[in-house]
């Protein structure tokens, strides 16, 4: 019953937001006292698992979110947003989507999921004009979504790639050669066919855009008061502009190596750590906008800040708190019970049963790394006997895992914020275009069980 209860408390939570309009934070926790009510947690229990799960997600994600969504505003207000596309628009042009989902999938996998969308959504709606003034930002959103999550599952040091790689006793050198090549072509491949999607008018903005957001030259706005801008900063040199992105990224990407390598300086697993890297970067912003405004501007444009952090924060832990309750309803166990690998299965469906474990799992869990890992425990004790390469059954569990992100992650709520997009409008971009990369990959992992088995 856990898995019937679970399935209406998702598709209730979908419904009343999308439906009868009612507001995410609402229709959520709606969602999170029937399912602990109806799986047996009780009132106290339930409450437990929703203030739980809220704090459990603000302690992973509640920093990062308001250094990421700070730093954008005084990049901002510095016009480096604006100057880095114009940049992009003349070198890179409507070629943009790939660029990002091919940048996100194969150099980003180092910064961890909540940082890459925090860092990547201010770029991908000051460029969406320029790449298509009608279709622009959803394609870039999927395109982001994609990239990132390809990087995440099939890409060394992605977590979810270290977490299956270790669980099946890959060696993390032999999952990086079939996984790169496999992420790349499933962001650039699943970026095309999402383009195409697009094209048959498959986006209403009238739905699909946040209706608290008005669109301007193609791309959302908040309808909040202007903040000042930093006129004397916006001659300064793009790259020292951009040094509040960059150096997180140097930190965080140069902690992840040396943990990966060996153990690393506690000096620099310190600086590295994304919560400190993500502040480094934020004091880097903050001190170039005050040379320039004085406190009182320089308040105005954190308080523009500070408006989009607390709807942002507070959706998503409400988002984690669902994600809490889920887990606590038993359904991993369930679903593991449901399934059983067979040791005499042929190559072909083992692939396909890892593929489908892993997609089950992250779809009701609400977490890609966490129903990754559900599937590789069950998986992992039979694989020696399965006559597959590990590899490859690694590789399957990845590609499921990236299916169908909705609204019991919290990510599907940060990305739906940052973008200025409806539940419908993630939905329509996130959901649709991480299904479509798992299943773009999955001949991808077919073929590489062809290499791996001639090798």
């Amino acid at each position: 019953m856990e898995i019937v209860h679970s399935s209406i408390a998702i598709l209730a939570a979908i419904l009343l937001i999308i439906a009868l309009k009612i507001d995410p934070v609402i229709s959520l926790l709606v969602a999170c006292v029937y399912l602990g009510l109806a799986t047996g947690q009780g009132g106290e229990g339930t409450v437990a698992q929703i203030t739980g799960g809220f704090g459990e997600i603000m302690a992973e994600v509640g920093l990062l979110i308001g250094f990421g969504v700070l730093i954008g505003a005084l990049l901002h207000s510095m016009g480096t947003f604006r100057d880095l596309v114009e940049i992009l628009a003349r070198r890179v042009g409507k070629r943009l989507p790939y660029a990002m989902a091919a940048t996100l999938s194969v150099i980003f996998p180092s910064i961890y999921v909540d940082v890459q969308v925090v860092l990547a959504a201010p770029m991908a709606k000051e460029s969406a004009p320029a790449v298509d003034r009608r279709i622009g930002l959803p394609w870039l959103a999927g395109a982001m979504a994609v990239g990132i999550f390809s990087g995440y599952v099939f890409v060394v040091p992605g977590l979810a790639a270290v977490a299956i790689a270790g669980l099946m006793d890959v060696p993390l050198g032999t999952y990086l050669i079939y996984g790169v090549p496999i992420g790349l072509a499933t962001a650039l491949i699943t970026t095309v066919l999402f383009r195409l999607l697009l094209s048959r008018g498959y986006w209403k903005d009238e739905t699909d855009f946040d209706r608290d957001v008005v669109l301007e030259d193609g791309r959302p706005h908040d309808e909040v008061e202007d903040v000042p801008q930093a006129e004397a900063a916006t001659r300064l040199p793009l790259v020292v502009r951009l040094l509040p992105i960059l150096v997180p990224l140097v930190l965080i990407a140069t902690a992840a190596t040396a943990d990966v390598v060996g153990d690393a300086p506690a000096v620099v697993s310190f600086l590295g750590d994304a919560n400190i890297a993500l502040f480094i970067g934020l004091l880097i912003a903050f001190f170039m906008v005050r040379a320039t405004l004085d406190a009182d501007g320089v308040g105005k444009v954190l308080g523009a800040g500070f408006h989009t952090t607390g709807e942002i924060l507070l959706v998503t832990g409400v988002g984690g708190s669902l994600g809490a309750v889920i887990a606590e309803s038993g359904m991993d166990q369930k679903l593991e019970d449901l399934f059983s690998a067979d040791a005499d299965a042929p190559v072909l469906l083992s692939i396909l049963l890892a593929w489908f474990i892993a997609a089950v799992l992250h779809f009701a869990i609400g977490s890609v790394s966490v129903g990754a890992i559900t599937a590789a425990g069950i998986i992992s004790p039979v694989v020696g006997s399965l006559g597959v390469d590990p590899v490859v059954i690694a590789l399957a569990i990845a590609s499921g895992a990236m299916f169908a992100l909705h609204v019991n992650s919290n990510f599907f709520w940060m990305f739906s914020t940052l973008l200025d997009l409806s539940t419908k409008g993630s939905l329509k971009t996130l959901t649709v275009a991480t299904s479509i990369g798992a299943v773009v990959s999955l001949p991808l992992v077919l073929l590489a069980s062809l290499v791996a088995a001639a090798t």
